[in-house]
């Protein structure tokens, strides 16, 4: 398939993919699967357990994506290592996800889902979709889209909220 058509045909699918296993789709109260069960292309973090979580599902044509790296990168700073931010790539293409990367360059952990097994469980309604886990791997909070400024300040209130 081509990067075009499938640019075009990505949105649709999701939305369709979650409405036929909204069932399967990860939501707020489930407990994040084991990420090294997916064969994800990239370095895993050594552990995601006693941490907060930020798994955050994206493609490399995504403008909000885009948008969003630079408040990931800072939040990853700002936390250290009381926060595990993770960026689950999507693109069909490594090539297209390596050009992206190299436009965007972060200190967070990226990882790309080039066999989109991650993607058939978790079910990510758009791109980007992030989800916050709590230090048990529970997911706490949930974020389809980013919305700027907005976006930010609920990933700041969440996360303090988690490592009170």
């Amino acid at each position: 398939m081509n990067t075009s058509l499938f640019k075009k045909i990505m949105p649709a699918a999701l939305l369709i993919g979650s409405l036929l296993s909204a069932n399967a789709a990860l939501k707020v109260g489930d407990i994040l699967p084991d990420l090294s069960t997916f064969q994800l292309e990239g370095k895993l973090p050594g552990s995601l357990k006693g941490k907060v979580v930020i798994v955050d599902f994206w493609a490399s044509w995504c403008l909000p994506c885009a948008e969003s790296f630079p408040t990931m990168d800072a939040l990853q700073k700002k936390y250290g290592d009381r926060l595990v931010v993770l960026a689950v790539n999507v693109d069909e293409n490594s090539s297209n996800m390596e050009k992206f990367l190299k436009e965007h360059s972060v200190s967070f952990t990226v990882v790309r889902d080039g066999k989109q097994k991650l993607v058939a469980v978790v079910s990510p309604e758009t791109m980007p979709t992030s989800f916050i886990l709590d230090a048990s791997g529970k997911v706490c909070f949930l974020h389809n889209g980013f919305h700027g400024d907005k976006t930010r300040q609920e990933y700041v209130k969440e996360i303090d909220s988690l490592l009170k």
